[in-house]
């Protein structure tokens, strides 16, 4: 089954869609009131989709259940991610794309982005994508297993992805240097991060919204010329 979303198209007849993963503990809400902040007057129709994550109990909270891609088990980043938990979300994410595509999207026209842990999401699917997307986008987050693991799943044409990662210099949640492992592995995959590194905690800011809608800006123009 599908998960459930919240949408918001910017226009009639949308060629292009941005599926976009919360992070622990929110839900699809979460970053639509990013639309009118993110979307630029010259882009081409959207159709933005939040998808909510499942409930499921989290290690590291308690065993409390919460809105969540997987299990976090403890801090140590080797081992902090159920890696059950996350190809079950790369499946329901694959699902949500394939959903897309039944709607007339093909997928060199939809962007996959998240924040956090759905950003961990985001990098461990677009290592599995067979057929890739037109941009990947990873904000405060890391890769969410051992280079070893990521690279069993890496696909050929992976790489050919382009991947934007962001994260802030003071976040206490992910550490900076969580986020520039993860940036530095999807390097050693073939990818060619645009890294940014912005002075703000566990959150967005909105430096990196602009900085963002210019990749992204980029991304459209790249298809479309």
């Amino acid at each position: 089954m599908l998960l459930d979303t919240v949408e918001h198209e910017t226009g009639p007849n949308p060629q292009w869609a941005v599926l976009w993963l919360h992070g622990l503990g929110a839900d699809g809400n979460d970053f639509a009131p990013i639309v009118p902040e993110l979307v630029r007057k010259d882009w081409p129709a959207l159709r933005f989709v939040f998808p909510h994550a499942p409930v499921r109990a989290v290690t590291i909270n308690g065993g409390a259940r919460m809105r969540a891609w997987y299990d976090i088990r403890d801090f140590d980043l080797e081992s902090r991610a159920d890696l059950a938990g996350v190809d079950e979300s790369i499946r329901q994410v694959d699902a949500l794309i394939t959903h897309e595509v039944e709607r007339g999207i093909a997928p060199s026209r939809l962007l996959l982005a998240g924040f956090s842990q759905g950003g961990a999401i985001t990098l461990a699917a677009g290592l599995a994508r067979q057929q890739p997307l037109a941009g990947l986008i990873a904000l405060s987050t890391y890769l969410p297993m051992p280079i070893t693991t990521a690279q069993e799943r890496l696909q050929p044409q992976a790489h050919t992805q382009p991947l934007f990662m962001a994260h802030g210099v003071f976040d206490p949640v992910v550490p900076p240097a969580a986020g520039e492992a993860g940036m530095q592995a999807m390097r050693r995959f073939g990818f060619e991060p645009h890294w940014r590194r912005y002075p703000m905690q566990h959150q967005v800011c909105a430096e990196e919204i602009s900085d963002l809608g210019d990749w992204m800006t980029a991304r459209f123009a790249a298809v479309q010329g």
